[in-house]
């Protein structure tokens, strides 16, 4: 019950009252509170601690797990038709029930874009902030209405340019403004993003734009990837490299790219070029569109608060591929 309890007065007795009218009704009130009647009903047992303790007690965890997953056949195209039945989901060796089944979920986005503004992008980073600005605007041109973006910069520190909102005028300005210098402290950004996209509603996706791996991080490579997982994030890095040959590329930081995407339930994207980079902006607009969204209950699994639940998700037509997060962890 809500509001307020208040005292309501029985009566209010007034001066205008004549006193034998009032001896008479008092006189009557105390005849009522004196009456007895002659068997009055014994007194409740009050009920023992064994019948107190009697009866069933309820228990239950309602941690729902839930993934994004996407399905290609073998010529890489996206199988966007399956159904609840054809996915198997197994949690540390355990299979489980899929609770909860989407396909081409419309939950709302909350996408971290992450704009390299390093040194090594200065001569060519107004071809990548103009491709960002336009993937900004198919991202909420198109989808779900509540769908929001918040833009990250990033050299030797990590600069939050616009929060989550829809708000394109300050993405342009900041975007506009940003000039090449510094470090390349990636890692921290992810971290930083992956904070940022807890708590909030619907899905996570961080996007990454940069010209290579790490260089200035306080954070580590483990440090990203947990923050990636814990905030159920997917992430796409696009690693912009206009240089035919493996000279001046930093491999080792597009392999962990690589890795970050691929254990997060993203895929990595590299343009060879900055005609390309629209293209892969596009793709990853195409793939958010066309998602599954698998939930289900954990069940027959040690429960552990922080542990880290390996999962796989497999599809039973043969030929398919699943692009899922390879795991997650518990609150």
């Amino acid at each position: 019950m809500t509001g307020f309890w208040r005292a309501h007065p029985i009566m209010v007795i007034s001066q205008r009252i004549p006193w034998a009218v009032l001896l008479g009704f008092c006189a009557a009130f105390h005849a009522t509170a004196q009456f007895k009647p002659a068997n009055p009903p014994p007194p409740p047992t009050p009920a023992s601690p064994s019948s107190q303790a009697e009866g069933p007690l309820f228990s239950a965890k309602v941690n729902l797990a839930r993934l994004l997953v996407s399905v290609r056949d073998r010529q890489g195209a996206i199988i966007t038709n399956l159904n609840k039945e054809d996915f198997r989901v197994v949690d540390s060796g355990v299979e489980q029930q899929v609770a909860v089944f989407e396909r081409n979920t419309s939950i709302p986005l909350s996408v971290a874009i992450l704009m390299d503004t390093s040194a090594s992008t200065k001569i060519d980073l107004h071809y990548e902030t103009g491709s960002t600005l336009r993937f900004i605007s198919a991202l909420l041109g198109s989808g779900n209405p509540e769908d929001t973006f918040a833009l990250f910069t990033f050299n030797w520190h990590t600069n939050l340019e616009v929060d989550y909102s829809r708000n394109k005028g300050r993405a342009a300005k900041a975007l506009n403004a940003a000039q090449g210098e510094g470090g390349t402290s990636l890692y921290d950004a992810i971290f930083l993003a992956g904070d940022t996209l807890q708590g909030r509603e619907g899905r996570h996706v961080i996007v990454v734009v940069t010209d290579g791996g790490d260089t200035t991080s306080y954070k580590k490579y483990n440090d990203a990837l947990r923050a990636a997982q814990v905030a159920d994030a997917v992430m796409y890095p696009i690693v912009v490299v206009p240089i035919a040959g493996d000279a001046g590329r930093n491999l080792g930081g597009e392999h962990a790219l690589a890795t970050l995407a691929a254990s997060t339930g993203g895929r990595i994207f590299n343009p060879t070029g900055f005609d390309e980079l629209d293209e892969a902006f596009a793709n990853i607009i195409r793939e958010l569109r066309t998602q599954y969204l698998i939930g289900f209950y954990p069940k027959d699994v040690k429960e552990e608060p922080r542990r880290f639940h390996p999962v796989s998700v497999t599809v039973r037509p043969p030929g398919m591929r699943t692009i899922a997060r390879s795991g997650y962890y518990e609150p």
